[in-house]
């Protein structure tokens, strides 16, 4: 049987879809599994062993789909369900297995603040759309698989860090999914152990004026590696700090001890940090712990983040407490 499995973006979705694709590729006799996703997303599945074969969306729906057209599906499984997804269902005729996306549920929770979500994590709603096939979760949580030619070697970071480091990711996609830089300078003086500072391109500045605290305790990495090169410095790392982003969810993925920081976005959104019952089992203590401001009444406003705070305040993050941060970082250390 062929199948196409539609998740266009973003990276961490992408990595929370990862659990669905192993699950259908090895309990589904004689599976081929066919990916499509944004050729921006390339690198975040290029080295997964359970698809069978890559399309990649670059802005041209109709000619994408007189290619898939081609291919003769026997089964679509939509993980995203946009406008774009239902071209696709509509022109290819062919059975569909979509997931729930809870999008009047995410209304009320971040709009009028009433919780009527499902309480079931986004992973096991993806893996529940198969359940006609027969497939089941594996407890094998989510998957990130770095290519074996990309390594961070250890002359790539400081010798100072040669013993161990905290990696803290400080990007997002919006800004009140961000602490400020106050905070994470605050943040990283109070954690006594080396430090990477982990993000993209459009995270340096930031990174730079974080490590100018002291900078033989914390080396910016921000826009210097590549996506796997970052995800192998998460790898390498003893302990993950980081905000609601992609780089949270590889963590998980690669069964790191993650601490989550949520600012206008919210676990009650059943996107906390995954993992698998075989990866919790080999956790001496919590695999995370979240770190949200209690009793903020506007708290989530969005389910993916805004680029400005809606009441001006932004408490969520402001009064995030850095000591307990801190001392929680200290006790898994």
């Amino acid at each position: 049987m062929k199948f196409l499995v539609i998740r266009f973006s973003s990276i961490g979705d992408i990595v929370l879809a990862t659990p669905a694709i192993r699950c259908l590729k090895q309990q589904v006799e004689n599976a081929e599994v066919h990916f499509l996703t944004k050729q921006s997303m390339k690198a975040v599945t290029e080295g997964n062993p359970y698809i069978d074969r890559f399309h990649y969306f670059n802005n041209n729906l109709d000619q994408l789909i007189k290619t898939l057209q081609e291919e003769r599906f026997d089964y679509i499984i939509d993980l995203h369900k946009n406008f774009r997804t239902w071209r696709i269902k509509k022109t290819l005729k062919v059975p569909v297995l979509s997931y729930n996306k809870e999008v009047i549920e995410k209304v009320l929770l971040t709009r009028l603040h009433i919780n009527k979500m499902a309480g079931r994590h986004v992973v096991e709603r993806c893996i529940d759309a198969l359940a006609p096939l027969g497939v089941q979760n594996d407890g094998k949580g989510m998957d990130y698989f770095i290519p074996s030619n990309v390594r961070v070697r250890a002359e790539d970071l400081p010798l100072s860090h040669s013993a161990g480091f905290v990696a803290i990711v400080i990007g997002a996609s919006y800004y009140t999914k961000k602490l400020p830089v106050y905070k994470l300078r605050e943040l990283c003086n109070k954690i006594q152990h080396p430090i990477v500072l982990v993000g993209g391109k459009e995270d340096k500045t930031e990174g730079e004026k974080i490590t100018e605290t002291d900078p033989m305790k914390i080396y910016n990495a921000c826009g210097k590696f590549s996506l796997h090169e970052s995800a192998d410095i998460i790898r390498q790392s003893k302990l993950v700090i980081s905000h609601d982003t992609g780089m949270q969810y590889i963590a998980c993925a690669l069964n790191k001890p993650v601490l989550a920081i949520w600012g206008g976005t919210s676990p009650a959104l059943d996107v906390e940090p995954y993992y698998g019952v075989e990866q919790l089992q080999q956790h001496n203590q919590p695999a995370y712990h979240n770190f949200i401001v209690k009793g903020l009444p506007c708290q989530p406003c969005s389910n993916y983040g805004t680029k400005t705070c809606p009441r001006a305040h932004f408490k969520c993050m402001q009064d995030q407490d850095v000591d307990l941060i801190a001392k929680t970082a200290y006790q898994y250390l």
